[in-house]
């Protein structure tokens, strides 16, 4: 099942490209992140609620709760840099250099996780990063 979550993920990122581009326009990267950010967190919040998930915030441990603020930073600061290139640059080059962030994220879970991955892992991240540097020359 998470496949078709990945492929699901995948359109919808493509689809935010496009969509941002064309919100963004004539208005400041951060205005942008910060609706966008705020939308975000109605969905997430009222999947929660109406899942009826909120009672299992009382799991959350000091250790899960210092990498999930770890995360959003992260997050937060992708996006602050994505919308900062969409507003100048063509999403047919800034998506897809965003998108280096598939290969980075291989090596880091090698790195950080230790994760074992097999060849083809390896020569689609190396794809990747051959895509990227052509779309930047």
């Amino acid at each position: 099942m998470w496949k078709y979550y990945a492929v699901l993920s995948a359109f919808f990122a493509g689809l935010t490209a496009i969509l941002a581009k064309i919100g963004i326009k004539g208005v400041n990267g951060n205005i942008a992140t910060a609706v966008r950010t705020t939308v975000i967190l109605f969905i997430a919040w009222g999947i929660v609620l109406a899942a009826g998930q909120w009672r299992e915030i009382k799991v959350l441990t000091k250790h899960n709760l210092l990498f999930l603020v770890l995360s959003g930073i992260a997050t937060g600061l992708s996006w602050v840099f994505y919308f900062k290139a969409l507003e100048t640059g063509p999403v047919s080059k800034v998506a897809p250099i965003d998108k280096l962030s598939v290969a980075i994220a291989i090596g880091l879970s090698i790195i950080i996780l230790k994760e074992n991955v097999d060849w083809k892992t390896m020569v689609g991240a190396a794809m990747i990063i051959a895509g990227t540097i052509v779309l930047i020359r």
